[in-house]
């Protein structure tokens, strides 16, 4: 790939970056979320085109129109859920993208030639079960024979060991050095550092969609510099880039969790929150942070664990009882499950708290929802002309705006947002920042849920960090620097403060 750009409305996601893989290597590419990783494994897989910039395959320019040509080029991609088909068998998932084999299938030579390409792999499998059978780690074998089988030579592991045991890590590392040695060019997408460092040959690093760097994995005794310096890397943006919280004395308690847990979720979170307070929730993509929210709002109710909410014991089983304590949530799909998009900017805002508008005859007394709208309207100064106006009409960070005014007019104690800037611009964003420290200040609790560092890091007063459904640590202002936050997100647990509340 030479010098490609991709731009989605006001966001760069690619700015010319450049990437080259050699048959026989594995090149992991690391980044933070939103660091343009997945828009540069698209382009090559052929669901985007490249705005500026180049594809060249064995050094001629090709044009990747859509995934089957990318097939063709012989580019697969694996995702970290394996898309098999659970009623077919491992021999017909295997072949599934097969268009040449005849009008009839030979179901001898079918299960003769997945045997072949299974035992290249050094694989065990009976080629006759169905697929829904088997392990991620079985599922992902046979994605990779599906791989081979279409004579791949550019290989994309989209975190493929994001659901796996330790054990199944190790036979995937395995199935990896069977296809480096068959010559595939391998692209390994990771956030576990240790993973990174033990498969790859050579590392690039994206941050807001360009190119760090590019270089070969160090030598063994040099592996600790050389993960510090790419760890730096990755988080290189400065905080001050970001609108910072106005401080603002901290209130009584509001919250305490313990040990909150969901079965085959997450598990162990233990926190406070205090009134006024805002509490970041940091951690790579399958940290489960969002699940965390979604089971404090009772959408997916906790199993386990404790929570105690204006010092009382309570459990949260729907969001109706959530709405009762207090607790408001701002979903990160404002699109899907946010904000009804046909519906008017006033009819959005009073959705929630419907009850209160309605007369006694079940009528909505239209003259106090417009008075209601225009008042958030002011507030949170949303740029329309009319409240009238659809919601779908209004640009994203305006979006935003609705739907955090629909949840403030439920006059929530705690409020829970939900990556609350993403998709907007700089501007809507900076908006939205001063909203949320002024929320803090007039005694709101506040759990803010982003996948961007430096946001959470700027408008935090304390940042607990997840991974992989378990709780990392918390840490104060003072200690979340960007590599500490960063460490204990990638398992590298270095601060003290991991036990505190």
């Amino acid at each position: 790939m030479q010098h490609v750009s991709k731009r989605f409305d006001a966001t760069q996601a690619l700015e010319d970056v450049s990437l080259t893989l050699y048959p026989g290597e594995v090149h992991a590419l690391i980044g933070e979320n939103g660091a343009g990783k997945s828009t540069l494994i698209k382009i090559m897989t052929g669901v985007h085109r490249p705005d500026a910039g180049a594809l060249l395959l064995d050094g001629k320019p090709v044009h990747v129109n859509n995934s089957q040509e990318a097939q063709a080029l012989g580019i697969a991609a694996i995702y970290q859920e394996p898309m098999v088909f659970p009623d077919l068998n491992v021999a017909e998932n295997i072949f599934i993208s097969h268009r040449n084999r005849g009008m009839l299938v030979n179901w001898g030579r079918l299960y003769k030639d997945a045997e072949a390409i299974l035992a290249q792999l050094d694989v065990r499998l009976d080629v006759r079960m169905p697929a829904r059978g088997l392990t991620l780690a079985a599922q992902q074998a046979v994605e990779i024979a599906k791989a081979i089988s279409l004579n791949v030579r550019v290989l994309i592991m989209d975190e493929p060991t994001a659901s796996l045991s330790a054990h199944e890590v190790d036979q995937l590392f395995r199935l990896i050095g069977a296809l480096r040695n068959k010559g595939v060019a391998i692209l390994f997408i990771g956030h576990r550092m240790e993973e990174v460092f033990r498969v790859a040959d050579r590392i690039t690093v994206l941050r807001d969609g360009k190119l760090i760097s590019s270089r070969v994995r160090a030598r063994e005794e040099n592996l600790p510099a050389q993960r510090e310096q790419v760890i730096r890397e990755m988080v290189g943006r400065e905080v001050g880039d970001f609108f910072a919280k106005v401080e603002a004395p901290r209130g009584g308690l509001l919250m305490s969790v313990r040990n909150l847990g969901k079965t085959g979720v997450f598990t162990g979170v233990n926190f406070d929150i205090y009134a006024g307070e805002v509490l970041g929730f940091a951690g790579l993509i399958g940290a489960r942070r969002t699940d965390v929210g979604l089971a404090l709002f009772g959408i997916e109710p906790a199993d386990s664990g404790e929570i105690i909410f204006a010092g009382q014991p309570v459990q949260i089983k729907t969001p109706e009882h959530a709405m009762q304590l207090g607790i408001a949530y701002v979903t990160e799909d404002r699109r899907g499950l946010g904000l009804t998009l046909p519906m008017s900017i006033a009819t959005n805002i009073t959705l929630p708290t419907l009850r209160r508008y309605l007369n006694n005859l079940g009528l909505i007394r239209r003259r106090d929802e417009q008075r209601t709208a225009e008042e958030y309207r002011d507030r949170l100064m949303i740029r329309t002309p009319s409240v009238n106006l659809e919601v779908g009409k209004l640009s994203g960070g305006n979006q935003q705006k609705v739907m955090l005014s629909k949840w403030l007019n439920a006059r929530p104690k705690l409020l829970i947002l939900d990556e609350p800037t993403r998709g907007i611009d700089v501007r809507a964003k900076a908006e939205v920042h001063h909203i949320i420290s002024d929320l803090a200040a007039q005694g709101l609790g506040i759990i803010l849920i982003s996948s961007d560092l430096p946001e959470v890091l700027a408008m935090s007063d304390r940042v607990l960090v997840m991974r992989e459904g378990r709780q990392m640590g918390i840490f104060t202002r003072s200690e979340a620097t960007q590599e500490a936050v960063m460490t204990a997100a990638m398992g590298q647990q270095a601060a003290t403060s991991a036990v505190r509340p």
